[in-house]
């Protein structure tokens, strides 16, 4: 499954305990979380996440009072199998969509994984990868099976 969803991005400042507080209010609000990564700069933290709740989860970060934006981003259900992240970045580069980050799942039920990707294009993108005709090279392979078949 291909779909846009709002990924929140909370700005925290690098001392101890933040992390804590933003978890243990995502947990005392029952938010369940998809998927989320956490970067650090010098100066802060960036803790990204996907939930299944936008609006109990932008309630819940609002009365932290920390910085924290919204962005629509890509979720695209995956097998969690080697290759599987490969194969969605060749789609969207040939169809020259840009990446500007990406980060998955370890891993959710039915061995599936789900991968977050901000685009450059939200529209473009949800089209590819929701489009299930098969692309150029995939045709050519099946007119040369053809004529191999009718030699």
């Amino acid at each position: 499954m291909v779909k846009a969803v709002k990924q929140f991005s909370v700005f925290l400042v690098n001392k101890p305990g933040i992390l804590s507080q933003v978890c243990d209010e995502l947990a005392t609000k029952k938010i369940n979380v998809v998927a989320l990564t956490l970067m650090d700069s010098v100066e802060h933290g960036v803790f990204r996440l996907v939930s299944e709740d936008v609006e109990r989860t932008k309630a819940a970060l609002s009365t932290l009072n920390i910085p924290t934006t919204e962005t629509d981003v890509l979720s695209v259900e995956m097998p969690n199998r080697p290759g599987a992240l490969a194969d969605v970045c060749s789609k969207l580069n040939s169809h020259h969509i840009s990446i500007k980050y990406a980060y998955v799942t370890s891993g959710a039920a039915g061995g599936r994984t789900v991968g977050i990707f901000k685009v450059d294009n939200m529209q473009k993108a949800l089209k590819v990868l929701t489009d299930r005709r098969p692309g150029r090279k995939e045709k050519l392979v099946v007119k040369m099976n053809r004529a191999a078949k009718n030699h």
